[in-house]
């Protein structure tokens, strides 16, 4: 372990926020997809439905964003937006993020604070991609955030049904069964 990653790690165990503090501290609540989550930003200018792809239904912020809190234990159930979301890395352990793009080829992303293993501070996930995670074992939590662009709206948000994703995709089957 390198000098910078011993100090962070003993400034980490001196100052750990719990899952109950983050919770309170930033007024999260319920995600449908499992979690919880707070919207932090949403532009108050909005991209008018005309200029945007067909596959959106009205007009969309031009962008938003949300804190998304994951205990261990948990899972972000597969689900797909019809916009790029950008996932940022917070606080807590890594997270196993997980996305099957329109082929069927599952990707697997490690977003967490550990650069020299490969962990990445932030990733897009393509819109239109079925996407889940979890948190890695030993983790205690992932808090982690989204930046959607066009902005979110669950007009565009979709959780997966098990039986037409193991139909459509068979070579995904283990991230199917696993984040379903």
């Amino acid at each position: 372990m390198n000098r910078a990653t011993s100090e962070y790690t003993s400034y980490m165990n001196k100052n750990s926020v719990s899952i109950e503090i983050l919770i309170e501290k930033f007024k999260l609540l319920p995600h449908p997809e499992g979690g919880f989550f707070r919207e932090a930003y949403r532009s108050t200018e909005n991209i008018s439905a005309n200029a945007l792809p067909s596959r959106f239904n009205g007009d969309r912020s031009f962008s938003t964003s949300i804190y998304y809190l994951l205990p261990e234990g948990k899972n972000s159930k597969l689900h797909r937006i019809k916009s790029d979301e950008v996932w940022h890395f917070y606080l807590g352990g890594s997270l196993n993020l997980e996305c099957i793009d329109e082929k069927g080829t599952v990707h697997k992303i490690k977003l967490g604070q550990n650069i020299e293993a490969g962990e990445e501070l932030q990733h897009v996930v393509k819109a239109g991609h079925w996407f889940g995670a979890s948190p890695s074992s030993n983790s205690g939590f992932c808090f982690v955030g989204c930046t959607v662009s066009p902005g979110f709206d669950f007009a565009d948000f979709e959780i997966a049904d098990k039986t037409k994703l193991l139909a459509q995709f068979p070579n995904a089957r283990d991230t199917i069964h696993r984040l379903l």
